[in-house]
């Protein structure tokens, strides 16, 4: 038995608690196999009742799945929707029209709330102003702001007028800006003046016009700006607009355009195995279905929850499980500008307590950060406030390992909250394999079983299912109505990367390693097979990080990036490097490392800082030129060289690539 598959059969397992049974959507494992049954036995017609039941249709749909261009498949296509109008103008006229939508809190600790009847009116007023912009139904905007409600709102406006956006998380730098907006073709940008985070003032405003004087952003036409702060910033006249100039003679009502079930609703872009990222399409009509329904599932929400994702709009799961999943469900939640541990490690236990938040969605990156900071300071951990309105906790972004699961079930959730450890991907829309809270028994650091009509299986690299218990490639065996479309103007990459031909070409290969376990034929997740690493929940590409070290020229000859496991951010960026002068040591060591970091953070963003750097004469190579990058991740771990070094060019490289700065 293999060392993980030992830790799956021996670990606690916990059922659900009898108040998450009671009264829950799918109650019991009967009622979850019951829903499986369904979609094997009639798969189309399972999807069609969920999209029927889930969905407000202007024309609906006769034809749930056209398989005929696999795996360019088609999902309710000759149907007519509005996506803002489901989220929105559905609940008009019901007890959801004055419900908050959204309680705002802010950096600084300022609340704002917000009910869906007001969010509406907003949310019209802008998809004007965006029209007197001379925006229309598939133009692209590229949106690049800060936590806010304003961020939520451009979303919706751009998909009420049936313009596909782009949201650029607020981390990235100018050049990684201003590849997505010629990417996409984008007609507009989206923007604030500043971001605040941790007290700080960082810009936006200066790198979006970075990024366009750059060159190649030859379809953009309009810059519009929140003034998030009180600080001036560059305004190009002609070209800019703050959202008050933008806003002040428009009105508050504008009918949702009709789109296509197809349409596309968004482009996320995400880093892939090569230096270009991959930009997700997403579809309007299968992706909004299981933004909502997981929101029903997944978190079994209810009509008095208020439901709080810590994720930003930049990444997918701020736009499922904050700027649509949230709203389409008529559920309140809070949105939150700023960071867990400003001004102290129990930001986040404050607000639970404050805004008396009963679904709580977070990374383990978090978890595990405020675990530390709740062991050196009694007075930011969670016993020290009132955490009782919690029903449900969820953990997303990478697996979990049980001791956070563990601490996390404790102290968090009092020992009676079920967690929900989603495993889901931008690529996928929304949660795949996930516990459900009134049925799952749940065992720590696994996500345990697919949800219904979700095929996940475990193959070996021809595609053959492998037994229980023994490790190997994540595969989706059937299309499901959330799933990437394509990649943004470029599908042979996206066949490529997501349906390998050696597999048949239509098997989905998540990217990721597996196993089942024996037992409970339970999920556990044990990290990507290709080089995308996965860094506090964010995916980088080693190879964008490669290409940023080497193109600083007069300084970097070569550069080989991989992950290593970190206890606060899952994995951990190590970069082993080849300068164009003699190896550095000690404290010109050092400083050189520190100018790397620095300039991958203006290439690419912070997040991509590599946390270690070793310098080296040369890299690990085979005879033929190829770099073993197998030799490279057991450095990086700290683990003994036990393969076969006979092919490499200098075997002697590795002592000096094993040294620590």
């Amino acid at each position: 038995m293999s060392a993980i598959e030992s830790i799956l059969v021996e670990n606690r397992v916990f059922p659900p608690p009898a108040a998450a049974v009671q009264g829950a959507r799918i109650s019991g494992m009967e009622a979850y196999n019951a829903l499986c049954q369904e979609a094997e036995r009639d798969f189309e017609g399972f999807w069609a009742r969920l999209a029927r039941e889930n969905l407000a249709w202007t024309r609906p749909f006769t034809r749930t799945l056209d398989e005929s261009n696999a795996p360019f498949y088609k999902w309710f296509d000759d149907g007519e929707l509005n996506a803002s109008a489901n989220c929105l103008d559905r609940h008009m006229g019901t007890a959801v029209e004055n419900k908050e939508a959204i309680v705002f809190e802010a950096d600084g600790g300022e609340v704002t709330r917000v009910t869906f009847k007001q969010l509406l009116a907003r949310v019209s007023q802008f998809a004007n102003a965006l029209k007197a912009q001379g925006i229309g139904k598939g133009d692209r905007v590229v949106i690049y702001m800060p936590m806010t409600i304003e961020g939520v709102i451009a979303m919706q406006a751009c998909a009420r007028i049936g313009a596909t956006h782009s949201v650029v998380f607020g981390g990235f730098s100018a050049k990684a800006l201003n590849e997505r907006i010629i990417d996409a073709g984008a007609v507009a940008v989206i923007t604030a003046n500043f971001q605040m985070r941790g007290g700080k003032e960082l810009p936006l405003k200066s790198i979006v016009d970075d990024a366009l004087a750059m060159g190649g952003c030859t379809t953009l036409k309009s810059v519009l700006v929140y003034m998030r702060t009180a600080t001036a910033c560059n305004m190009q006249a002609g070209r800019d607009q703050t959202f008050e100039q933008a806003l002040k003679v428009q009105s508050t009502e504008c009918a949702p355009e009709p789109v296509n079930a197809e349409h596309p609703l968004f482009i996320l872009y995400t880093s892939g195995s090569t230096g270009k990222p991959k930009g997700v399409q997403h579809s309007t009509a299968g992706y909004l279905m299981w933004a909502k329904l997981t929101m029903d599932w997944t978190f079994d929400i209810k009509p008095a929850d208020v439901f709080w994702c810590t994720a930003d709009i930049g990444w997918i799961t701020g736009h499922s499980y904050v700027a649509y999943g949230p709203l389409a469900a008529g559920c309140t939640q809070v949105v939150f500008e700023g960071v867990p541990t400003y001004p102290n490690a129990g930001r986040f236990w404050d607000m639970i307590q404050k805004h008396k938040v009963t679904v709580f969605y977070t990374a383990p990156t978090a978890i595990r950060s405020l675990i530390k900071a709740a062991e050196g300071a009694a007075k930011v951990h969670p016993a020290r406030y009132d955490l009782t309105s919690l029903r449900l906790l969820g953990s997303v972004g990478a697996p979990i390992n049980p001791e956070a699961w563990m601490w996390y079930h404790k102290h968090v959730g009092g020992e009676r909250c079920p967690i929900v450890d989603t495993f889901w991907q931008t690529e996928t829309g929304g949660h795949m394999i996930t516990p459900l809270p009134g049925a799952t028994p749940l065992v720590p650091g696994s996500c345990t079983l697919p949800l219904p009509g979700i095929m996940a299986a475990i193959v070996d690299e021809a595609g053959n299912d492998v037994p229980d218990g023994s490790g190997g490639m994540l595969v989706v065996k059937r299309p499901w109505p959330s799933m990437i479309r394509n990649i943004w103007g470029d599908p042979e990459r996206y066949k490529a990367s997501y349906f390998p031909p050696e597999m048949g070409g239509t098997l989905y290969l998540a990217g990721d390693g597996a196993v089942r376990s024996l037992d409970r034929g339970y999920f556990r997740i044990t990290g990507r097979i290709d080089d995308v690493l996965n860094v506090s929940g964010h995916r980088l590409g080693t190879m964008e990080i490669e290409s940023a070290l080497v193109s600083m020229t007069e300084l970097v000859a070569e550069a080989a990036v991989v992950g290593r496991p970190d206890d606060l951010t899952g994995e951990a960026v190590c970069a082993f490097v080849v300068l164009k002068r003699s190896r550095p040591t000690g404290d010109e060591a050092l400083k050189i490392a520190t100018q790397l970091r620095n300039w991958v953070a203006k290439e690419i963003g912070p997040i991509a800082k590599p946390k270690d750097i070793r310098f080296g004469d040369n890299l690990p190579k085979t005879r033929s030129g190829k770099i073993m990058r197998r030799l490279l991740r057991s450095i990086a771990k700290g683990e003994p060289i036990t393969q076969d070094t006979s092919t490499l060019e200098n075997p002697a490289i590795l002592d000096q690539l094993a040294e620590k700065l």
